[in-house]
């Protein structure tokens, strides 16, 4: 670095830090790292031969936005959020089934209170995924007779289900 740049860095810091160092305080709260980013905008500021021949209200302003931006950085940084590398990557979670095996538990329950034929109709049409035509073969009763013992034990079910307080 020679004379010539010395004395425009030392006239630029003359000129700005002050006021580029209170605007980082003002936006991040605390003087705590202010110094740094102030250092740093000033260094940009010097390395880009345009700001420097600017009027010293727009360089001014200039240099608040880089200031901006190096704070909305830090703030972003890995480090800031004390994030660390690791070599492993930890387990990832499960979701809680506790709900789920409190529905299980509910409607087989429910399932309990309803007869025989509803209940068998109904387990495999819904968990079997079968059809009403392959129920009626399956079970050697007509298509009409499964249909009329879904209807009949769904609405069972539903009402075995609002009894122990279930309303979804």
């Amino acid at each position: 670095m020679d004379v010539d740049d010395r004395a425009v860095l030392r006239e630029l810091h003359d000129r700005h830090a002050a006021a580029v160092w209170r605007f980082v305080v003002h936006l991040t709260g605390t003087s705590a790292g202010a110094d740094d980013v102030v250092q740093e905008t000033l260094l940009r500021a010097w390395r880009s031969p345009t700001v420097m021949a600017q009027d010293p209200a727009t360089a001014r302003s200039w240099m608040f936005t880089v200031a901006r931006h190096l704070v909305v950085d830090e703030a972003r940084s890995a480090r800031r959020r004390h994030e660390t590398d690791v070599d492993e990557l930890p387990d990832r979670p499960v979701a809680d089934r506790t709900d789920a095996i409190f529905d299980a538990i509910l409607i087989a329950e429910a399932l309990a209170g309803l007869t025989e034929e509803h209940r068998t109709v109904i387990v495999r049409a819904y968990y079997g995924r079968l059809s009403t035509a392959e129920l009626s073969d399956e079970l050697g009763i007509p298509p009409g007779t499964v249909k009329s013992r879904l209807h009949y034990g769904l609405r069972a079910l539903r009402l075995a289900l609002q009894e122990k307080g279930v309303v979804r």
